[in-house]
C-alpha cells in the first residue's frame, strides 16, 4: 500500500470471511484505498464493474490455500493435523471433503484422486476407502492420512512427500472448484486490464501451473492457423507479452525461511498497449 500513495487503490478478493476480517485489521490505516470483497478470484471482473473501479494496473493471484487455513486445524487442510475433513475455502460451499470421501462411487474416487491428485497408487487408496466406509464414515483428516499411508507402498516420493499429499490435494481441488475458478479466471481477466498492465500467477502444483502457462502462451500467439497450413492466412494478434517463458521458482534461501514456497512457480504476462496489424 505504500508503494501506491498517495492515491493508489487496492481491491483485495478472498472467499474465506476469516482472510477478509484478518486483512482489514492489519491495512486499516489503508482503509480509504484498500476495496475489500468476501469474493471467489474468478469474480474479479464483475466487482471492479460493480465498484467502479474501472481496469485494473495490475493484478496478482495466488492460488490455493492459505498457511492459515493450512496451519488451522479446524478447517481440515492438514493431513498432520487432526481435525474436521472439511478443506472448504469458503465456509459457504455446501459439500465437504468428507461428504466426497463417504459418498462418491469407488470408480469416481479413483478417477478423481488420480486425475486431480495425479496419484499412481488412485486405485488402492479408492479401495481402501471403500473398505473403510462399510465399517463406518471417515470424518477426521488424521483417520484419512493414517489409512491412506497404510496402503500406499513406501517409494523414493514417500521421503519427501506424506503418502496423503496427493489425495488431499485432489480433494480440496474437487471442494472448492479451483481448476474451473482458475479457468473461469482467465477466459475474462484481459478485458478487466489496461492496457500495459501485468498479470502474475502464483500456482503451486503442475495442473494450475499447465492450465497458466497454455493460456498464457495461447494469448501471446500472433497466428492462429492451422498447424497444415503453408504459411499464415490468418488475422490473428498477440494480445500479450510473456514475461517470463519459464516459471520463476524461489531460491534455496527462501525455501529454507519459507517450506511452504518450495512448490511455487510464479509466471506473467503483460497486455499489450496496441495490436500491430498484419500486413
Amino acid at each position: 500500500m505504500q508503494a501506491s500513495a498517495p492515491d493508489g487503490r487496492l481491491l483485495a478478493l478472498d472467499c474465506d470471511a476469516d482472510a477478509i476480517t484478518r486483512v482489514q485489521a492489519a491495512l486499516s490505516f489503508y482503509q480509504s484505498r484498500l476495496f475489500l470483497a468476501e469474493a471467489n478470484f474468478a469474480d474479479l471482473p464483475r466487482i471492479l464493474g460493480e465498484l467502479r473501479l474501472g481496469p485494473a494496473d495490475g493484478i496478482v493471484l495466488d492460488l490455493g490455500p492459505s498457511s492459515y487455513q493450512l496451519s488451522n486445524p479446524s478447517r481440515g487442510f492438514s493431513f498432520r493435523l487432526e481435525g474436521p475433513l472439511d478443506m472448504r475455502m469458503n465456509q459457504n460451499l455446501p459439500q465437504t471433503a468428507a461428504e466426497l470421501v463417504n459418498r462418491l462411487s469407488q470408480s469416481d474416487l479413483t478417477g478423481l484422486i488420480r486425475q486431480l491428485g495425479e496419484e499412481r497408487f488412485a486405485s488402492r487408496i479408492a479401495h481402501a476407502i471403500m473398505a473403510r466406509r462399510q465399517v463406518s464414515p471417515l470424518s477426521t483428516t488424521l483417520e484419512l492420512a493414517e489409512l491412506i499411508a497404510g496402503v500406499v507402498p513406501r517409494t523414493r516420493d514417500s521421503l519427501r512427500l506424506h503418502p496423503a499429499t496427493r489425495t488431499f490435494q485432489a480433494l480440496r481441488l474437487a471442494v472448492n472448484q479451483e481448476l474451473a475458478s482458475l479457468e473461469r479466471f482467465l477466459s475474462q481477466v484481459l478485458d478487466a486490464m489496461k492496457p500495459g498492465a501485468r498479470l502474475c500467477i502464483v500456482a503451486f502444483h503442475s495442473l494450475e501451473d499447465r492450465i497458466v502457462k497454455e493460456t498464457f502462451k495461447e494469448w501471446a500467439k500472433s497466428c492462429i492457423c492451422p498447424r497444415t497450413l503453408p504459411r499464415c492466412e490468418c488475422t490473428g494478434q498477440p494480445r500479450v507479452k510473456l514475461l517470463t517463458r519459464k516459471p520463476v521458482r524461489p531460491e534455496a534461501a527462501e525455501v529454507e525461511s519459507n517450506p511452504s514456497s518450495r512448490s511455487a512457480r510464479l509466471r506473467a504476462v503483460e497486455k499489450l498497449e496496441k495490436v500491430l496489424h498484419k500486413a
